[in-house]
Parts: C-alpha cells; structure tokens; sequence
C-alpha cells in the first residue's frame, strides 16, 4: 500500500512537473512573440537597406510594416537602377579589411608571471583565430552590421571541438574542446528593451533562429513537430517581396521540410538567480532550463554569451544605424534624375509627332514609328505632321547628377580617391599621403566599433578557455618565420582580469612596410653594433610577405616549449632529463620559473623545489657528461 501511495506521489509531481514547463515554455514564446512585435519598425528598416544594396531599389517601408514595391506613375516611366550603393559598401568593406586591427595582451607589469600570462593569452588567441577562421566570422559580422547597422558575435564552448584525446566506455571519440565564435545577424536578437545603449544594459536577452527537428532531438532528445521552412519567419515583417529578393537567409531561415524556431532566453544574475538563467524552447516545448553556462564576465561573472558591433552608434538605441540609410534619399533623388535625363534623350532621339485629328492612321504611325524611308501619306488638305521641338538637355540635369554623385561620398565617408584613380590637381606624396589619411579618419568610428568589439571577443576566448581547458593543454603555433612553436599551459594559468587587451593598427599593408623602411633607414631596427638581429630580420621578411623566405629551423624555440612541459609537471611530479636536450636552455628555462611570483605563491613550493632542483642537477651532470 505504501509503495502504491509513494507511486502515486511521484506520478504527480511528474505531471505538476510538465505542466510547469509546458506554462514556462508558453510564457517564453509570449515574451518572444511580444519583442518581435516591438521590433517591427527596425526589422523593416533592415529589409529596406538590403533591398537596396542587391539593387532592388523601387520599394519603400509600407505604414502596417514590411516593404512594399512602388508603382509607376505613368506606364511609360523608365525604372532604371543606378546602384552606387552597392559600390560605396563595397569600398568601405574593402578598407575595414585592410585596416581591420588585431589582438594583443600586455602586462600589467614587469614581473615575471605576468609576461608570461600576457604571452601566453596572446598565443592562445592566435591559437584559436588560425584553428576556427575567426577572421572569415569577422569579415561576415563586418558585412552585417554595414547593412543593418549591428552584427553580434556568440562565443560558446564546443565539447566536440579540437583535437581527439580518447573514447570513452562506449567507444566514442572523446574531444579536449574548442571555442566556437559565430556571426550572428541582427534578425536573431531580440533584446528585453530597444532603448539600451548596450547587452551589459539589457536584463534579458532572446537569440531565436530557425533549425530542423532532427537538430532539436540531437542536441535536447526531445521530439517537436516542425513545419516547412517556407512558413517559419523568425519575424512576421521580414517576408521579402514575391520574386524580387530572397531574403530568407537574413533570418537564418533553414531549406528542412520539417523546421522549428528554436528560442534562447539568457536573463541577467539578479537575487533571485544569482547564477542567471538560460532557457532554450522549441516547438512549444522547454528544452532546457539551468544557470548561464559560461564564467565570461569580470572576476568571474556570468554574462551573456554575445558581443555586438555596431557601423553608427546611435543614442537611446539598442540597434546601430548604417551608412545605407542615409545613402538611400541621395539614391533615390540620382535615380530620378538619371532615368528623367534619359527620357529626355529619348524624346530628342525618337520625337514627339505633332499630327492633325484624322490628317493620318495614327495606330500604325504609333505601332512602327518613323523608321528611315518610311513614306508617311495624310490626308488630301490636311496639314502635314511635324516634329514637336523639345529643345535641349538643360544644364541642370548635368550639375545635380554631378552634385549627387559627390553626395554619395560625403555621406558615406568613402571618397572618389578610394573609387576612382588619383585626382588629376595632387601630385606631390605629400598631398596624396594627407588625402589618404584624410580618407581614413572618416571611417574611425566605426573602426573604433570593431576594436572594441574584438577587443571584448578576446577576453570571452580566454575566459572560455580558463573555464573549459583544464590543467594541460597542447597549442601548436606557427611562428612569424612559419616555425612551429608548441606550447604546454594550464587553464588556471589565464588570468585574463590581470592582462591590459590592446588593438594593434599599422594601417594597411603598404603604410605597414613604408614605416618599417623608415625605421630601417633611421637605423632603428639594429643593435649597437649595427647589426640587425634574427628576430627583426624575420620579421622583416614577414611583413613584406617573405615569411618562409629562409626555412632553417630554430631548434631552441623547441627546446623551450618542452622545457615549459617540464616545469609544468614538475609542479606535481618528476621529470625525466633526455640525452639531447639543450641542457643550458633546460636550466634558463626552469630557473625562471624559481625566481617567478608564481612559483612563490604555489602551496607546497619546498617539495616542489627539491624537484626542480634534483631535476636541474641532472641536467648538469647530463652536460658534463
């Protein structure tokens, strides 16, 4: 009796249990559903942009949301596109590309660990940029948010990452991990308020995107019913206009016959959730529900997984704006003119017949025209047709087509000398060199967006891999000189709240090389001596593209890494001292690390230094040998 009522007991509390869920998992796909609606003007603002810049450019924003395409006012209008739009973006990708800065860590200070901690973090980050094509993921976060104005990167942890270590008792591939950083489009975020400045202003967060059922029960092994891709919009207002542009693919739209709107709600620490709160719906069912995963704040701290981007930083908005949306009046106003200029060309080329009513059969003067040779016969004391005169092309056509076309470069901050060859009144370096500078600075705000956006990627890259990559990680590098560098570390080891992240711009290549020729030339890249040293020799040689110039191998940069191997087990254990080491390398290497501030706060440090001492003595005796 008792083990029926404890049967019973647990059966209800399943089912208080899904009714739970089944409330919680409405109430996300309301809270979803009412975001969504709020973004609606924005959204539509996104859709106009990139139907603008495929060249889809006789559309406007309807009152009741979307695009809608505009009507001719009279039949014989000519609709030509004239897209420099397209061009323009085209150009200021191409610059933000070539001036795009990298990552680097510095030290807080001189000591010994900190050098190392701030080495190290900048290998990992070179680690993990050459491992996933993280620049491929920033040209396309780039892309985003020049057309819509915001692009956002979603770093996560990906156990099936990197390298294969083992398998486990059932036979499967067991992985060491690896960061993932994609580019997110801002169709899929959906934040808790559109007057936030900033993710650290929101409380909430919402990334909703579009994947098959099969997806869903991989990842959740839970079974949802889905429906064709063509009926699911992770917006309501984003359906693209019949035949004229797909935009499907702006919302991360899949092509699966059975598809679901899979939704991430990430909420903020707060008293009642002091870890956060993540919670993953699909199909009216709660996939998932637990604290924020990731320790990716200061000191810590669980924030949100994402970092945004932004092409114009607007006040009060959550959303940036884009150079599109002020390039679309001027755009519009040069269509006009083009295609108005050449009706009129039409009309001095073909005509305007003048006939009498009656004078001539007028539906086959209409049909064929006035082809060379035609005889045209009218009416016996009729008055014979003539030519209207329409006199010639006014010169205001001209001046406002010349006067828009240098509109688009002052409002895109991408002038005609990054479009078009030299002007023609420049001709000392000098004047070219401030023309070029001058052309730069205008796009500084939206480089000062990418800074920091990667500036803030490179602290969630080495947050994730303090919390995920355990006590003893491989990195191979290849070196500036394409040597192979190998690098043994502990996760601990990433004190990323101890590291000052800087971006390092040189500017284009060609500016990077003149600076260095300038530097050779004032004789400050050589020694005392006047001798230039290996290291600033391949340097050299990479910057102008002859990194594998000279292929000889530098065996001591290995011999280094395995000595950082050893320091790292000796830490707990012996080591074993083999015959072909480079025993004065050994000992540089494991000396530092007994005078390091490290090796002074490690618990146990007098056991540990009889190890490192018993281990340096072999490499004597080995020496000696």
């Amino acid at each position: 009796m008792q083990l029926e009522e404890n049967g019973f007991v647990e059966e209800e509390k399943a089912k208080a249990k899904e009714r739970a869920n089944k409330k919680l998992a409405a109430e996300i796909t309301a809270d979803f559903e009412r975001r969504r609606e709020e973004r609606r003007s924005v959204e539509s603002g996104w859709l106009l942009n990139m139907n603008f810049l495929s060249g889809n450019q006789y559309c406007d924003l309807s009152p009741f949301g979307g695009v809608v395409e505009e009507d001719k006012q009279f039949y014989w209008q000519s609709r030509r596109v004239f897209n420099h739009i397209a061009p323009t973006i085209d150009s200021r990708l191409t610059k933000l590309e070539k001036m795009r800065p990298t990552l680097a860590v510095r030290a807080f200070s001189d000591e010994e660990g900190d050098v190392q901690a701030a080495k190290l973090a900048t290998g990992v980050l070179k680690y993990v940029q050459e491992r996933i094509a993280f620049a491929e993921t920033v040209s396309k976060a780039t892309v985003w948010s020049e057309t819509c104005g915001s692009a956002f990167y979603k770093l996560v942890w990906d156990d099936c990452g990197g390298r294969q270590v083992g398998v486990d008792e059932k036979g499967k591939p067991i992985f060491e991990g690896e960061v993932c950083v994609n580019a997110v489009s801002p169709f899929e975020i959906y934040p808790d308020r559109l007057n936030a400045e900033g993710i650290e202003d929101l409380n909430s967060l919402i990334h909703a995107r579009i994947v098959s059922v099969d997806y869903v029960y991989e990842k959740f092994g839970v079974e949802v019913m889905g429906k064709d891709a063509s009926e699911l919009t992770v917006s309501p207002y984003s359906q693209p206009m019949a035949g004229k542009l797909p935009l499907e693919c702006a919302e991360g739209t899949a092509t699966a016959a059975n598809a679901v709107v899979l939704i991430e709600r990430y909420t903020r620490p707060n008293n009642q959730y002091p870890l956060g709160k993540l919670e993953i719906v699909a199909g009216g069912k709660l996939l998932y529900q637990g604290d924020l995963p990731y320790q990716n704040g200061e000191r810590g701290a669980r924030i949100f997984p994402f970092v945004k981007q932004d092409c114009i930083r607007l006040p009060a908005a959550f959303f940036g704006s884009s150079v599109i949306d002020r390039l679309i009046p001027v755009q519009r106003a040069y269509n006009a003119v083009r295609n108005r200029k050449h009706e009129f060309l039409n009309r001095l080329s073909l005509g305007v017949l003048i006939v009498e009513d009656g004078s001539v059969d007028t539906d086959e003067l209409a049909e064929e025209g006035l082809l060379p040779g035609k005889v045209l016969v009218y009416r016996q004391g009729g008055k014979a047709p003539e030519m209207l005169d329409t006199g010639s092309i006014p010169a205001e056509f001209a001046a406002e087509e010349a006067w828009l076309e240098k509109e688009f470069s002052l409002v895109s901050g991408v002038s005609d000398l990054a479009q078009s060859s030299t002007p023609m009144r420049v001709t000392s370096a000098t004047g070219l060199q401030l023309l070029l500078a001058q052309d730069e600075s205008r796009l500084s705000v939206t480089i000062g967006s990418i800074e920091r956006a990667l500036r803030e990627t490179g602290k969630h890259i080495l947050r994730l891999y303090r919390q995920f990559a355990g006590t003893a990680r491989l990195m191979t590098l290849s070196g500036e000189n394409k040597k192979t560098q190998v690098y043994y570390f502990n996760a601990a080891d990433l004190s990323v709240n101890d590291l000052q992240f800087e971006t390092q711009d040189m500017g284009t290549p060609q500016e990077k090389q003149a600076t260095i020729l300038r530097l050779y030339e004032a004789g400050l890249l050589a020694d005392k001596d006047g001798k230039i040293s290996e290291e600033h020799r391949h340097r050299i040689l990479e910057a102008f593209g002859f990194g594998g110039f000279e292929n000889a191998r530098d065996i001591s940069a290995l011999h280094i890494a395995k000595a950082a191997e050893e320091n790292l087990q000796l830490k707990a254990k012996d080591a074993e001292v083999d015959e072909y080491d480079d025993h004065d390398l050994h000992i540089v290497e494991h000396t530092r690390f007994l005078l390091s501030a490290e090796f002074k706060r490690a618990r146990g440090n007098a056991e540990m230094k009889a190890r490192f001492l018993k281990h340096m003595k072999e490499h004597e005796n080995l020496k000696k040998a």
